[in-house]
């Protein structure tokens, strides 16, 4: 899903609340989300998230207070933003981003799940070995 599909809605606004933490981003088709950063953090489309592959994924935790340093375009498809904790390899496609806006109760309640299987809390430091980070798009 991180890829960028042809019909999925364009972005017309985004906006960064660092205070809340949230980046806010309105969509061609209506929809609005306010996706937090922690969020963002620890679904990046990132391989050091997501791994090369299945199985490969790496739980992140710790990320509850991460920040948005900088959000930088990626031609006319996403933007790569820049976290606190120097995480920046990741590149967030409109149809990614439309994903974690609309399916924040889901992703949420499996990131979650996943900590418990784990054993680790959410605001652990990042173990030396993880489990698996958000679920297959």
């Amino acid at each position: 899903m991180a890829g960028l599909d042809r019909n999925s809605p364009t972005p017309e606004s985004i906006t960064l609340h660092q205070q809340s933490r949230v980046l806010e981003i309105g969509f061609s088709d209506g929809s609005e989300y306010r996706i937090p950063f922690e969020l963002m953090r620890v679904c990046s489309p990132s391989a050091e998230v997501q791994g090369h592959g299945k199985g490969q994924e790496v739980l992140q935790t710790g990320k509850r207070e991460v920040d948005i340093v900088a959000l930088e375009p990626v031609g006319n498809y996403a933007v790569q933003p820049t976290f606190s904790d120097g995480h920046s390899s990741g590149i967030f496609s409109w149809d990614y981003l439309y994903f974690l806006g609309s399916k924040q109760d889901e992703l949420w309640a499996d990131y979650n799940a996943r900590l418990q299987a784990a054993g680790v809390e959410r605001d652990a430091p990042m173990p030396e070995k993880g489990g698996h980070a958000c679920g297959s798009h």
